[in-house]
């Protein structure tokens, strides 16, 4: 953390919860990930700058977002400082690529929100006919028999 916040610019572990609506196990978490920094004060308290309710905030619109914690662990890294809060050219970089992995999200729900028809309209669940487990019969290269199962997040065995 920068070596020139006064005392008075540092805020405890308390008040950042209260201010940031995150628990303070949450607090100390980010913090061992290395997405946060806090400085320690003659007693050994945690002390945190004020951007931390910033960094923080990227955070949860991350998490609300459904961004794995790996991937705001790295994109944070890469785009924002450690030492002041992002600044709104920072903000929309980051924000604008997981933008782009939502927007790839929705359409592939709405693809699979719009086949569900198909399959409740037949009513066997057919995997030689269905459109949402396997749509084509594309897993018949593979075998007879059930080898995979497409869902919203991928393709799982």
């Amino acid at each position: 953390m920068s070596a020139h916040l006064r005392t008075t610019d540092l805020m405890p572990i308390g008040q950042v919860a209260n201010r940031s609506g995150l628990a303070t196990s949450a607090i100390r978490y980010y913090e061992s990930l290395g997405l946060i920094h806090s400085e320690r004060n003659s007693a050994g308290q945690r002390r945190f700058a004020r951007s931390t309710l910033r960094r923080l905030a990227v955070i949860r619109a991350a998490s609300k977002l459904g961004v794995p914690l790996a991937d705001i662990i790295a994109d944070m890294a890469a785009t924002l400082p450690i030492d002041r809060a992002p600044t709104a050219a920072q903000w929309r970089q980051l924000s604008g690529k997981w933008r782009a992995d939502l927007d790839a999200r929705i359409e592939e729900l709405t693809t699979l929100r719009n086949n569900l028809d198909g399959c409740i309209g037949c009513g066997c669940l057919s995997l030689k006919k269905c459109t949402i487990y396997n749509a084509g019969d594309q897993i018949s290269q593979y075998g007879a028999g059930a080898r995979m199962i497409r869902h919203p997040m991928g393709i799982a065995d």
